[in-house]
Formats: C-alpha cells, sequence, structure tokens
C-alpha cells in the first residue's frame, strides 16, 4: 500500500492572514469559500502538495516537531530571507556562515519555525549523482 501526501497543515488563529503570508512567500494561490480553512496552493484543485490553514482556539506554546525547509528559484537566499522579513517573518536563528554557506531558522507571522536554505545556483548547480542536505 502506497499513500500520496496532500497537504501540510497549519493550526492557525488567523487562518486567512496567515495562508496570505504563505502564498506571497512561495509564489502560490489562496483558495477559500464560506468554509474557515484556507488552502495555499500552486493551483486548485491541486494534484501536488498544498498548505491547509485550521483556525483553532488554542495558540502556538512550543517548539514545531515539523517545519518546511524552502529555497529561492528567483533569487539568492539573503534576498528571500529580505522578502520573509517584509512580509511578516521574523529570524530566529542565523547559521549563515562567512563563506556563503548555511541557512536561516525564521518564524512566520504566528510562530511557526521554516528555515530560508541557499538556492540551487548558490550550492552550485545540480550535479548529477551527488546528494548533499543543506
Amino acid at each position: 500500500m502506497t499513500v500520496e501526501m496532500h497537504n501540510v497543515t497549519f493550526d492557525c488563529a488567523d487562518a486567512r492572514k496567515l495562508a496570505d503570508f504563505w502564498a506571497a512567500l512561495l509564489g502560490w494561490s489562496v483558495f477559500h469559500d464560506d468554509d474557515p480553512e484556507v488552502v495555499v496552493a500552486p493551483s486548485f484543485p491541486t494534484r501536488g502538495l498544498g498548505l491547509l490553514f485550521i483556525p483553532v482556539p488554542e495558540g502556538k506554546t512550543v517548539k514545531n516537531r515539523l517545519h518546511l525547509d524552502v529555497a529561492p528559484t528567483d533569487c539568492t537566499r539573503d534576498e528571500q530571507v529580505e522578502q520573509a522579513i517584509a512580509l511578516g517573518a521574523a529570524i530566529h536563528e542565523d547559521h549563515r556562515n562567512e563563506d556563503g554557506t548555511g541557512w536561516v531558522t525564521m518564524t512566520d507571522p504566528e510562530g511557526n519555525e521554516f528555515c530560508i536554505e541557499r538556492s540551487t545556483v548558490e550550492k552550485g548547480g545540480p550535479q548529477r549523482g551527488v546528494f548533499r542536505l543543506g
């Protein structure tokens, strides 16, 4: 038996506001109706992974046990960090190194952690048969 991933779900206080943040960061679209749940995806219906935002009454109280890692496709890691800040994110931990390697751990407007990694170009482009995390 196999399954496919359908959504990554965020419990949140303001589903529409958080969905708007993630849609702007990812360059995806926001889809919603009268239901309080909001979907962010490249298209709808989507055949790939989407982000689902569900309003809940309780706030975030501890560190995420799961987070998203994103990498820019049309700018540098540092430019993406600046864009995320402009959209309402904050730097949580800065793991950038003097040699240009590393990543930045950030929090979205509701405190959910995510990391911004270097782009493929910054990593030296795709390399056949070589797999390197980070």
